[in-house]
């Protein structure tokens, strides 16, 4: 036997695995199914032993342990559908670097999930189809329409993704760990099981199925079953199948660390994704429930939902121990209170207990106020030139008259030194060099107004600890931006004249979709300034991977796409910007400015305000590391993530463009917005190095507090 790669580490697994009693009626009637739609002998994928021994059956029986008989068994012929198309995508397309047939053959399968019961269905060309099209038939009668639409996108992403890990074989190329975790959840089908989870237990309530908690939910659930089957499946995929797409790969790749270590750390990021997930079900969903008005049957709905995520994973674990598809040689257990009795077992619970402890414990020991001196800066990898509009010393004083009028610089936050500290104008005129004057006085005006903003919620409501009136401010900033002629709310502050002035200059000429994708990027970014405040009372560093995502939003990310989008209007349909590889650029650049800032602001947060949103000090906290060596890990991510962006503009928007066939005008328009967002970028940290704002001397001289002889404003709400 091949000699495994790493040992396995302790897996923390709190929930009981249960094993569902109808597991032979779905083995028998998984076995009948894959006859009947091709997929054993005669397939060229799986004979019935193959079948027999991946075990399906029991994968389901132990991740859906209530379920009765005949729904286990559709469920069990799902996985087998999506692990049979998994490994008849390997045999057909990948192995032999086949990308337009396997486009080809996933163009198709949407056909066969149609959201209307009378669309018809093409005939299957074979079993991958035939499946899919059997299953959407006895599947979608049962749920919501709401629930079809997620499902059959979750399906999409995992069918689609896989031409993302054709591409990486393609190019011998290893995703950086932020890139891989994006696309894992696409690819990996962990959200698609979230969708089964709903069929076996209770379908959540489609008010609040797009919200952050039960999203996190979902993602949290899929980053621990994601990165535990790559634990288990690195010695298959890796040493056997040449696959690029395992994080214990990717962690190997980043840190140049050993096969060992590396396992460890994904073990330490599953760990923490586990400990996200209880957070967010014990303190985000019932404040969820609340604050929604959920009915009693609804609380209900998302608390069966919950536990069947859990079921999810300890019943996974327990199949991963089982399943010969896996290395899982010394593996111990899911459910350490089911070991064998004997001496020491105690002992060993006991160690379970303390280490579970430790790690949970170890996001509230946070000393804040440290002095911690100026932030230390790298040599940062910026191959793009910055150029600045020649309208800047204009915009200048516009910008004090307008956050005067507004009377943002009257509340006791910002005076006009610590706006001219800010200097936005240069980083609009940085972000957006060709622009007009009028058009850089608007992006100056939203990013002062922003900036703000996020000054205002930590200084007025964190040192309050006032989180009600924070949630009723952000309520009422979403009434600024009516809609459909509704009447804004009157505003009572200057946030809340800024935002109504803003709203009204920049929607003018918009289209309805366009004013309401602006609204959810306000909205989006207003709503992680709570996020972070409620972190900030409870005292708890985020989890990296929920850190790194929700940073996007409080940097304002999407307002800035947002506004960048409108500029090409229809050049651009909707469908290239929901690609993959889009929305990866985007990512890319985001994460690159928003790591830019956290560089920069280090002293500024952590020795002045006391926060604890910061990469650095999230890396300093996790990996139990010093501040030179946490640099060096976001230094190193900055970087990853610039090359990621240049190569996904070099290697696969070409390949976008060609699957969508775009014209001249349409290549060129998305040529412009990449440099747009080259501009950002270089803009950005520019403006960054320019500004007072972040510098130790200037910080010296104004600790970030209110104007000194102000007191704070008092909003009336």
């Amino acid at each position: 036997m091949t000699q495994q790669p790493f040992e396995l580490p302790h897996f923390y697994m709190p929930y009981p695995a249960r094993l569902n009693p109808h597991v032979e009626q779905a083995r028998a009637h998984s076995t009948e199914w894959a006859h009947a739609m091709g997929m054993l002998e005669g397939s060229g994928i799986w004979e019935q032993s193959d079948l027999e021994a991946h075990d399906y059956g029991l994968l389901c029986a132990y991740t859906h342990p209530e379920c009765d008989g005949p729904a286990l068994s559709l469920i069990t012929d799902w996985y087998v559908w999506v692990f049979f198309f998994d490994d008849h995508f390997l045999e057909i397309f990948k192995r032999t670097q086949d990308r337009a047939g396997g486009k080809a053959h996933l163009d198709r399968l949407p056909l066969f999930m149609p959201m209307g019961p009378d669309t018809p269905m093409p005939e299957p060309q074979n079993p991958v189809e035939a499946g899919l099209a059997d299953l959407w038939t006895r599947t979608v009668p049962a749920m919501s329409a709401d629930w079809r639409r997620r499902f059959a996108v979750a399906t999409e992403h995992l069918l689609n993704e896989s031409l993302w890990e054709l591409s990486n074989i393609n190019e011998g190329r290893i995703a950086n760990p932020v890139e891989y975790i994006e696309m894992r959840r696409k690819v990996g089908g962990a959200p698609w099981s979230a969708g089964l989870v709903e069929y076996a237990t209770a379908e959540v309530p489609a008010a609040v199925a797009g919200s952050r908690p039960l999203r996190v939910l979902m993602e949290t659930f899929a980053d621990a079953v994601h990165l535990r089957n790559d634990l288990f499946s690195y010695q298959r995929e890796v040493e056997d199948e040449g696959e690029n797409s395992n994080g214990v790969l990717v962690l190997e790749t980043f840190f140049g660390c050993t096969t060992q270590e590396a396992a460890d750390t994904v073990n330490d990021i599953l760990t923490s994704r586990l400990h996200q997930f209880e957070h967010t079900a014990l303190t985000e969903v019932p404040a969820l429930a609340l604050e929604r008005g959920l009915t009693p049957p609804e609380v209900a709905a998302v608390a069966k939902y919950t536990q069947g995520l859990q079921d999810w994973q300890s019943g996974g674990h327990e199949w991963h121990l089982r399943s010969s598809r896996y290395m899982n040689a010394r593996a111990q257990s899911a459910n350490p209170w089911h070991g064998p009795p004997g001496p020491g077992s105690s002992a060993d619970i006991g160690a379970l207990l303390a280490a579970a402890g430790a790690e949970r414990l170890r996001a509230y020991t946070h000393t804040p106020y440290q002095r911690v001196g100026p932030s230390l800066l790298p040599d940062f990898d910026m191959p793009f030139q910055v150029e600045v509009s020649p309208h800047l010393e204009a915009a200048r004083p516009r910008l004090t008259a307008w956050m005067h009028a507004m009377g943002m610089l009257e509340e006791g936050v910002w005076d006009e030194d610590k706006l001219a500290a800010c200097d936005l104008p240069l980083c609009s005129a940085g972000i957006d060099p060709d622009a007009t004057p009028e058009a850089l006085d608007l992006s100056s005006r939203w990013l002062a107004w922003g900036t703000y903003a996020d000054d205002y919620y930590p200084l007025v409501y964190g040192n309050r600890r006032d989180l009600a009136a924070a949630r009723l401010t952000t309520r009422r900033l979403a009434d600024c931006m009516p809609l459909d002629g509704e009447v804004a709310v009157v505003p009572v502050n200057g946030m809340e004249r800024g935002l109504t002035d803003l709203w009204a200059r920049t929607t003018a000429g918009m289209t309805p979709d366009e004013r309401r994708t602006l609204k959810d990027a306000v909205n989006a970014m207003t709503e992680s300034w709570v996020w972070e405040l409620s972190n900030q009372l409870q005292h708890r560093i985020p989890d990296p991977v929920d850190y790194l995502e929700m940073r996007r939003a409080t940097f304002g990310s999407d307002l800035t796409l947002s506004m960048c989008r409108t500029g090409y209007g229809p050049a651009i349909a909707p469908e290239v910007y929901r690609s993959g590889p889009v929305r990866s650029l985007e990512n890319a650049a985001i994460d690159y400015a928003c790591l830019v800032n956290d560089v920069f602001s280090y002293q500024k947060e952590i020795e002045y305000e006391g926060e604890i949103h910061n990469a650095i000090l999230v890396v300093q906290n996790f990996f139990g590391v010093d501040h030179p060596t946490a640099l060096g890990v976001v230094h190193d991510l900055m970087t990853q993530r610039m090359r990621q962006f240049q190569h996904v503009a070099a290697h696969e928007l070409p390949v976008v463009q060609q699957d969508f066939g775009l014209s001249e005008q349409e290549r060129a328009a998305v040529d412009g917005y990449v440099r747009d967002l080259q501009h950002w970028m270089a803009g950005i940290l520019h403006w960054h190095r320019s500004v007072d704002r972040y510098k130790a001397g200037y910080l010296a001289r104004r600790a970030h507090g209110f104007v000194p002889g102000r007191p704070p404003a008092v909003p009336v709400l």
